[in-house]
Formats: C-alpha cells, sequence, structure tokens
C-alpha cells in the first residue's frame, strides 16, 4: 500500500492534463512533472483510495520533446505547469485534454484539432497580480505555491509582459525603502495585499496597489519611482479592500496619478480599461479566439445574437460588426457600464447592454418573444447554469457558439444541448494560456434537423 514520501518507479502511460498518468495495483497514479513514455522515480505526495499524487525526482527514460524549464522558480510556483515539455507537445497534452473531456463527460464524437498556438509563448499577459506577504522580515511578492497560500518570491515572471515585471520590482523598493507593510493573511493586519499592473498592445502600463486602507504613505514617492522606472506609465491606482476572503480585488478606487482609463485595441476597435475591467489577459490569441467564435457564427447581417456572460463587451461589440442586432446580458453592473461607453466610444449602435443574471434575465426575455438566431456563451469556469441552457432550447436558435475556458464543464453543458436538439459540428481550440495546463475551446452546436440525426450523441 502506497504511503506518503514513498519513493517508486514507474512507468508513464499517458497525459492527464499536466501531469503523466501511471497505475500500480489498481491505483492510477498522477505524477507531476511526467511526460509520457518515460520512466520516472516519483515521491508520493498524497494517497487516496483509488488514486496518489506524486512529484518527479528523477527521470530515469526522458521523453524526446523533454525540455529544461527556462524558469528559476519553475519547481515551486503554482503557476506554469508545462515548461518541462517542448511548446509542441504541450499543445499536444491540451488537445488530448479537450478530447477526453468531450468524450468522456460530454459523449460527443466531434472532430478536435491541434490548438492554436503562439510564435513567441512567453511574455504574453498584459495583466499580473501578485500577492504580497512577508517572510523572516522581507516583503514577499510572486504566484502562490501549488495548493497553498504560501507566497514563491520571484522577481520576474517570463509570461508576463516585462512592464510588469518593471511594476512589480519598482513596488519591491518603495515597500522595502519606506518601509511599508504587507498584508497579513491571518492576523489581518498590514496594508499592502496585492500589486497589479495592466499593460496595453501600445506599451501603456496602468499599476494598481491593492491595499487594506484608503490611505497610502508615501505615495508620491511611489509614483516618482514608477515614472522614473517605466517610460509608458499612465496611470497608477490605489485599490481599497478590506474583505477578508480571496477576493483580489475591491470596489474602491482612487486615481494618484495619471489618466482614469487606458486605452487597448482588439480586432480593430478601440477598448477603455480600468482597474475592475474585465479584459483578455493574453492579446494576440484573444483576437485568434474571438475570430474563431466569429468564423463559426458566420453571420450575414440579418441576425439578431444573444450574448450571454458579455463581459466588457468585447465579443457583443465584435458581433454587432456584422449582426442586424446584439444583446449582451453580464451580472457584473461595472462591466456593463465599460460595455456601454466601449459602444459608444466605437460608434455602434446595434447592441443593447443589461446587467443581469444571464439566468434570470434570459429565461424572461424568451418568454417575452426574444427568439436569437445565434447563441454566443462565454461562461464562467463552472459553466452555465440549466435555467440558460434550458431558455436556450426553448427559443431554439439555428446556432449556439459555446466558448469555455474549463473543458469539463462545457462538456457537461455540450451532453444537455445534444440531448435537446443540438448537433456538435465544429471544435477548435485556443492556447490563451501558454506553459499552463488550461486551454480555451470553442464548440459549434447546430439546431439538429431530423435528416442529421447522425450528429446526435447519446444524453
Amino acid at each position: 500500500m502506497l504511503k506518503k514520501n514513498d519513493q517508486i518507479t514507474v512507468d508513464i502511460e499517458r497525459f492527464g492534463s499536466e501531469c503523466g498518468i501511471a497505475h500500480l495495483d489498481g491505483m492510477t497514479l498522477f505524477v507531476l512533472g511526467a511526460l509520457p513514455g518515460e520512466k520516472v522515480v516519483a515521491r508520493v505526495q498524497k494517497v487516496e483510495k483509488k488514486y496518489a499524487f506524486l512529484k518527479t525526482l528523477e527521470v530515469l527514460q526522458a521523453h524526446p520533446q523533454r525540455a529544461v524549464p527556462p524558469c528559476p522558480y519553475y519547481e515551486k510556483c503554482g503557476g506554469c505547469a508545462a515548461q518541462h515539455m517542448e511548446y509542441a507537445l504541450s499543445l499536444q497534452m491540451k488537445r488530448e485534454k479537450v478530447q477526453d473531456a468531450l468524450a468522456r463527460i460530454g459523449g460527443l464524437s466531434v472532430e478536435v484539432p491541434m490548438p492554436l498556438g503562439m510564435a513567441d509563448p512567453f511574455h504574453y499577459r498584459n495583466k499580473t497580480a501578485l500577492p504580497v506577504g512577508e517572510k523572516d522580515g522581507k516583503v514577499q511578492m510572486g504566484f502562490y505555491a501549488p495548493r497553498s497560500h504560501r507566497i514563491v518570491n520571484i522577481d520576474r515572471c517570463l509570461i508576463s509582459k516585462e512592464e510588469s515585471n518593471q511594476v512589480l520590482q519598482t513596488v519591491r523598493s518603495w515597500m522595502e525603502k519606506f518601509q511599508i507593510s504587507p498584508y497579513n493573511e491571518v492576523t489581518r493586519k498590514g496594508l499592502v495585499r496585492h500589486v497589479m499592473s495592466r499593460v496595453s498592445k501600445q506599451g501603456d502600463v496602468m499599476a494598481v496597489i491593492v491595499a487594506a486602507s484608503p490611505s497610502l504613505p508615501h505615495s508620491r514617492e511611489l509614483i516618482a519611482m514608477l515614472r522614473a522606472q517605466i517610460a509608458g506609465l499612465k496611470s497608477v491606482y490605489l485599490n481599497v479592500n478590506r474583505r477578508g476572503d480571496n477576493v483580489i480585488l475591491g470596489t474602491e478606487n482612487h486615481l494618484l496619478f495619471g489618466e482614469e482609463r487606458m486605452q487597448d485595441t482588439l480586432l480593430g476597435l478601440s477598448f477603455s480599461v480600468s482597474p475592475l475591467s474585465f479584459f483578455q489577459v493574453n492579446p494576440v490569441q484573444t483576437e485568434v479566439l474571438y475570430q474563431t467564435a466569429l468564423d463559426f457564427a458566420d453571420l450575414k447581417s440579418t441576425e439578431t445574437v444573444a450574448d450571454l456572460y458579455c463581459g466588457a463587451g468585447t465579443i457583443s461589440l465584435l458581433l454587432a460588426q456584422k449582426a442586424k442586432q446584439v444583446i449582451g446580458i453580464e451580472i457584473v453592473p461595472p462591466a456593463i457600464e465599460d460595455a456601454k461607453e466601449n459602444a459608444r466610444a466605437n460608434g455602434i449602435e446595434n447592441v443593447q447592454f443589461h446587467a443581469a443574471a444571464a439566468e434570470e434575465l434570459l429565461p424572461k426575455l424568451v418568454q417575452q418573444g426574444l427568439k436569437p438566431d445565434v447563441v454566443m456563451l462565454d461562461p464562467p469556469r463552472k459553466g452555465c447554469e440549466e435555467a440558460v441552457l434550458e431558455a436556450i432550447c426553448q427559443c431554439s436558435p439555428e446556432k449556439v457558439v459555446y466558448i469555455s475556458c474549463d473543458v469539463a464543464t462545457q462538456a457537461r453543458d455540450a451532453k444537455y444541448l445534444t440531448a435537446h436538439g443540438y448537433a456538435a459540428q465544429k471544435c477548435q481550440s485556443v492556447d490563451m494560456f501558454c506553459l499552463t495546463s488550461h486551454i480555451e475551446n470553442v464548440l459549434l452546436f447546430v439546431k439538429a434537423q431530423e435528416e442529421k440525426n447522425e450528429y446526435l450523441c447519446n444524453p
């Protein structure tokens, strides 16, 4: 019987997300840092009844596409879990992840192409938010170690824009120089909780200090230090977060320097970005993702489109350029205000935005006679509420385009749609989060006709 800290030699059979899968005495072993076809020595970290988690200690027989992780924090950080393989192999890993979820959970047999990847999978994140803490009297900034709230102190993140790394380094120097206290989430004492930065395509930078108090000592010195180090600095914000949970940003913002909003572009449209705005973190792949969704929708300028979970209206406004009318629904009121402002700024008038929960508003709109030709879905990681799926099937659009950051919940929702008259016709993944195990996936569903029953899968 396996026990924690046991060291064993195992043969890796296949991928299990970023882990390698092996079997021993009827147990499934998830081996972190191992690749298919490898023989490794691994240490047991956690044992359950039918499975266990292990970590690779030594590779006895290596995969030909094994890589040396370029990040010095790779072994400790909980961020990029796929640096031990060449980028092309990470795309294959993600394809297998999508294939497995759609078939096993959703019962789909749709073709899954290779994910659309990046030419350079580094320095792509335009937003970085790092927790701040203290250890042995020194300021700690970085990402959390896996399955913990222990901060891995870093100087630079290889997937973040270099301007974000400059913000990190400058704020750390400021805190050390002026003895600004980090926040302690256990005692709930201290000041600085997180450091967040946004970087536009043009290199404009917004720095946000998330603090437990609306008073930030030595803020003038901080602004001077940031301006000296970051040529594209456009604004510095103090965000006040007095909450006792793990939510990063509070709702109270104070502009300390510069412009209230930063401008960014996406597929030819201009978007206004504030500290609380939702904007995809990989601008290059966001355009690939949204173009894929637009291609799947294949609008002819006569359609009414319902865009559910629309955020700040990025997809809605792109759809509105090709549709007759777009109705966007989002539960976060500030995001809807951003969406309305973005529509005005781009001169787009054939779009309506509603600040409401999709599971509450959509059924009401359907009862009132809404019959969209196309529904665009981009829900949070938990997927769609059943009330949303039920309302979609009731209003019976010709197409449903489903964008997901969690293919498992997407597959679950796909099973519902295919059981209620829709066929999964196309699939395309986009690698938005390079060097991690995460993947964005787009599915096209079409209303199944009687003569097209071959597309339907058993629920």
